[in-house]
């Protein structure tokens, strides 16, 4: 089984008609969006309208959230007043663009999706796919998270397999909670950004999850994924930045992936 996971696409069009052109061509068994359709680019209603038409299974970002609620907040932890500033300016343009449909469809989101999965009897495994972390939706949960941590977080979700976004950084770790004779690996993945990567990559990616018979937590190898990355008209996304109210900060971070 192979299945393909995606995030933070932040209403960056061009973007997303770039991955499922990707993905069309790789025809995986299922895919899952884990939130952050909206924000920061000037197509939040049509990057909504295109999952919708595909009928793609979505949790709720936390821009999503905000969005859908018609607020000022989406619950993104900005450093420095200037990007105070130029947050506020993003979400504001946000609700002035999204459709009463659009909101609608945002605000029912669920906040989580779990998938349990028995590939061999007697070994059932538990995917659960959130956007920030299994406790709050805008938890950041970066790569050099300490490992007791993480396997605090996993184990009090229940979760074989955790993948998130929010950070816009992939990574895929894998941790044991069980012991040196008798292991339990657990994979936390960080399946990236679509739309507007932070890695120093500037090309879209997302993650290909596989699955089979032989897959075992026992086993920290069993269990393969997949980071693709796919060129887009970036340039086009920038611009479309420059050309609206957005700060110009916007479309240089999508140039450099930043």
């Amino acid at each position: 089984m192979k299945i393909a996971l995606f995030s933070d696409i932040h209403a960056n069009l061009p973007a997303l008609e770039a991955f499922f052109q990707d993905i069309d061509q790789r025809r995986p068994d299922q895919i899952f969006c884990l939130g952050d359709l909206v924000g920061y680019n000037i197509w939040p209603n049509e990057v909504i309208q295109e999952i919708r038409k595909r009928g793609i299974p979505t949790i709720a970002g936390n821009y999503d959230f905000g969005i859908g609620r018609a607020t000022d907040d989406c619950g993104c932890a900005y450093k420095t007043e200037e990007e105070k500033a130029n947050g506020a300016v993003s979400i504001s343009f946000t609700n002035q663009l999204v459709q009463s449909a659009e909101r609608q469809y945002l605000r029912e989101l669920p906040k989580h999706i779990r998938v349990d999965l028995e590939l061999k009897d007697g070994a059932p495994i538990s995917l659960l796919l959130v956007h920030g972390s299994p406790r709050k939706i805008n938890e950041y949960l970066f790569e050099d998270r300490e490992e007791a941590s993480m396997l605090r977080i996993m184990e009090g979700a229940q979760a074989d397999i955790l993948c998130f976004g929010h950070t816009h950084k992939p990574y895929h770790r894998v941790l044991n909670s069980g012991t040196t004779t008798d292991p339990h690996f657990r994979h936390a993945i960080n399946i990236g950004s679509v739309g507007k990567p932070k890695d120093g990559d500037p090309r879209g990616g997302y993650v290909l999850l596989e699955l089979d018979e032989h897959s075992d937590l026992t086993q920290a190898g069993s269990i393969r994924v997949e980071f693709v990355r796919f060129a887009y008209d970036v340039e086009k996304a920038a611009r479309a930045v420059e050309e609206s109210i957005l700060p110009d900060a916007y479309a240089t971070a999508l140039r450099v992936g930043k």
